[in-house]
């Protein structure tokens, strides 16, 4: 018997009051490289600002005063950002914020799931507080996710959603039962509950694996997209001997069977990856697919790759409303997160 829905959880392109982001200070997270990050999230800051309002965790007066100046070098208009201090870890805030969901009056509530760092990291106990802060700063409710009388842990990155309840996730991240375990001894059941419970998901497509350098074991985000209620984007690799190969193939195998709420097929549509991106000996994360739909423009990280022209092009084939557009992340992918991990939308 299904449950009466509370929350409904809006698609990403849906119009949003802000974006949340936190400015970047924790220079172990780009060792080597942290110089140039706060301009890439400078030049971030200025298309989403052009129009949404764009709300930034800061640490402190002083390092508020940085991300002031850079934001005024390189152009943005001030009457769209708001700035909240807080003492954080690591600040990538698609998986330690909250979920923005609606409930039946169409008020914005959060859900608050526990973060623990992808299950990997030692440092994350200040970025635990952040949906508090937000509940307190803009007076919103705030619900912690339960599920069989204990906290339920979950990153924002590890799901993708329709805002029509359907949700793509994936087995690697969820149901390893060994790497990276989130909830011990959960069952896709429960997943599916605690989805319809708190987010209104009433349909939930289960991939396979994610990528090849991906510290979070599996994250959709950097694999496949909705990008419309009835379309996703699925990254792809063509060539035999990448580790990413068999693992795309298998997972576009199950977007091609797999069935929307509404029990209709998917309309799917391959985005290439870029050719394999290493620093330092590590592979990294690079993907198309970490793209962030913003009120102004999609804004999709870009590698100094042939493959970027053919990413952009067919995202703005599938995008017409707004503009799309490249920000590069050959520098941001060294801390294995690009723009959709260090984002998050706040419905209006």
């Amino acid at each position: 018997m299904k449950m009466e829905k509370k929350y409904r959880l809006p698609a990403e392109w849906e119009y949003h009051e802000s974006t949340w982001i936190g400015w970047p200070a924790n220079k172990q997270d780009w060792p080597g490289k942290f110089q140039p990050i706060p301009w890439v999230y400078g030049e971030i800051v200025r298309y989403i600002s052009r129009e949404e309002k764009v709300r930034i965790i800061v640490q402190s007066k002083e390092h508020q005063k940085k991300a002031e100046a850079v934001l005024k070098a390189v152009g943005v208009d001030f009457s769209n950002i708001d700035f909240f201090k807080l003492a954080t870890n690591r600040n990538w805030l698609r998986d330690a914020g909250p979920q923005f969901v609606k409930n039946k009056k169409n008020e914005t509530v959060l859900i608050k799931f526990d973060f623990n760092a992808w299950a990997k990291y030692n440092n994350y106990r200040l970025d635990e507080k952040i949906p508090n802060m937000i509940s307190n700063k803009l007076n919103l409710k705030l619900i912690e996710a339960e599920h069989k009388s204990r906290k339920v842990i979950l990153e924002g990155g590890s799901i993708d959603y329709n805002g029509f309840g359907t949700l793509i996730t994936t087995e690697e991240c969820l149901m390893d039962p060994k790497i990276q375990v989130r909830n011990p001894g959960f069952i896709k059941k429960d997943y599916e509950k605690v989805f319809e419970k708190y987010l209104g998901i009433t349909n939930v497509i289960w991939l396979n694996k994610g990528i090849a350098g991906d510290d979070t074991h599996g994250h959709v985000d950097d694999i496949t997209r909705f990008v419309n209620k009835n379309t996703v984007v699925t990254v792809v690799e063509t060539h035999p001997n990448d580790p990413n190969y068999i693992p795309l193939m298998e997972n576009i195998e199950i977007l091609e069977s797999a069935k929307l709420e509404d029990s209709s097929g998917l309309e799917i549509v391959e985005l290439p990856m870029p050719s394999p991106v290493f620093f330092k000996g590590e592979r990294l994360p690079a993907s198309y697919a970490n793209f962030y739909i913003s009120n102004y423009a999609v804004l999709v990280p870009t590698f100094n790759d042939p493959n970027d022209k053919n990413a952009l092009g067919i995202l703005s084939e599938l995008f017409t409303d707004r503009p799309v557009i490249g920000i590069h992340a050959v520098d941001l992918v060294w801390g294995l997160g690009t723009l959709h991990c260090l984002t998050h939308e706040q419905i209006f």
